[in-house]
């Protein structure tokens, strides 16, 4: 592990629109600064992590003044203007930029702008359980409700067994080369480990925190706060 790097990176190029905001959901304040950089503070303050990559759009207009409100942000995070028009095509231009700086072998840990809930304790536990693996992982959480498959009325169809189930979050951590090669061979995907495991591998999952979800709908904005503020 000594000669392995790990970098974070954070693809930032939505627009955030099941929200209904007037600016990227990544920029709402939140907390007292914007979302972003709550997601951006946990890298920072995480000692194993070596470089933090921030993709955005090239006409971003809001990451310059939102990284100068923040002194410790300067100077940390590499901001990579080759975000695309999904995810996986985000996450793909940062891999593809970062090439010339990474080695095959380091660690990615890449992380949803829109959960600003993730703490270095989170980072941590996610490096120290995932750093030996042949294959990678990512942060996760049992699934402990009840779940319904619906008709097409919108009606309970059946009880869906819960029984290892998992309800994937962020960060999900694997090796540059690896991660790039399963990228480049996947379709439309909502998380990096789906292209993973599409190559016939099994990441591991490791029990991450409710504080970590994905701030996506507008009441989110608030329990997002709460969990920021200690008060959840």
């Amino acid at each position: 592990m000594s000669s392995t790097r790990f970098h974070a990176l954070i693809p930032a190029a939505g627009v955030g629109a099941r929200l209904g905001a007037t600016l990227p959901k990544q920029y709402l304040p939140l907390a007292g600064k914007p979302m972003l950089l709550h997601a951006l503070q946990a890298f920072v303050d995480s000692p194993q992590i070596d470089r933090i990559h921030l993709v955005v759009s090239a006409a971003d207009g809001y990451v310059d003044e939102a990284l100068s409100a923040e002194p410790e942000l300067q100077g940390r995070v590499n901001v990579l203007r080759c975000g695309g028009e999904t995810r996986k095509a985000s996450v793909l231009n940062g891999l593809r930029t970062i090439a010339g700086e990474t080695r095959v072998n380091d660690w990615i840990l890449v992380h949803d702008a829109a959960r600003p809930g993730l703490t270095p304790q989170l980072v941590s536990k996610l490096i120290d359980a995932v750093a030996d693996s042949p294959v990678g992982g990512l942060l996760a959480l049992p699934v402990v409700d009840t779940l319904k498959a619906a008709d097409a009325n919108g009606s309970a169809e059946r009880t869906v067994p819960r029984a290892g189930l998992w309800a994937a979050q962020t960060p999900q951590m694997f090796r540059h080369g690896l991660l790039l090669r399963a990228l480049e061979a996947a379709g439309e995907i909502t998380d990096d480990a789906s292209a993973i495991e599409a190559l016939g591998l099994r990441p591991l999952l490791i029990e991450g925190s409710p504080r970590n979800f994905k701030v996506t709908l507008p009441h989110d904005i608030a329990l997002a706060e709460l969990y920021l503020k200690g008060q959840a």
